[in-house]
């Protein structure tokens, strides 16, 4: 499942228990009747669900990580082993000078993969992250909406055994 998914089939199934729900008496087929027991379990459900997902964002963080270190110990591993051989080929001027320009080159290299690498990973986790943010405004609303209705119901209910 994608992020969020679960969530927002729980949503889905919220929204459709109140779609299906029988119109209320007098209500005019504005107010509906829910079983109060059902929604408050679907809540539940959404909120067991919430730490999945901040464990999946923290995941992705983690990911993020461990590629960037991964980026950097292969960058100064390339850079260790350049910089050997320039040592070994240090008797002749010419070919020390190659060999740093080859170091050089393979530093400068690492530190662009290391540069893409770092932004690449940003930009992914900033993507889930922001994909996250977006289902948990989008939940909230809907529980916001839910939980008024289910109030509005219960008023009527009041105002109408007066």
């Amino acid at each position: 499942m994608q992020p969020g998914e679960e969530i927002e089939n729980l949503v889905a199934e919220l929204e459709d228990l109140i779609t299906n729900a029988k119109s209320s008496f007098g209500g005019g087929g504005t107010k509906k009747v829910v079983d109060a027991e059902e929604v408050y379990q679907i809540i539940d459900d959404i909120r067991a669900v919430f730490p999945e997902e901040f464990a999946t964002a923290r995941r992705i963080l983690k990911e993020q990580d461990e590629i960037l270190a991964r980026a950097e110990q292969q960058g100064d591993s390339i850079v260790a082993d350049a910089q050997q051989q320039a040592m070994i080929l240090a008797g002749d001027q010419e070919v020390v000078r190659l060999a740093q320009k080859q170091a050089d080159d393979i530093r400068d290299a690492a530190q662009q993969y290391e540069r893409d690498t770092r932004y690449n990973a940003e930009e992914y986790a900033e993507d889930v992250l922001a994909h996250l943010e977006d289902n948990l405004k989008s939940i909230v609303g809907q529980v916001t909406r839910c939980r008024q209705t289910l109030s509005e119901n219960a008023q009527n209910r009041t105002n109408q055994s007066w």
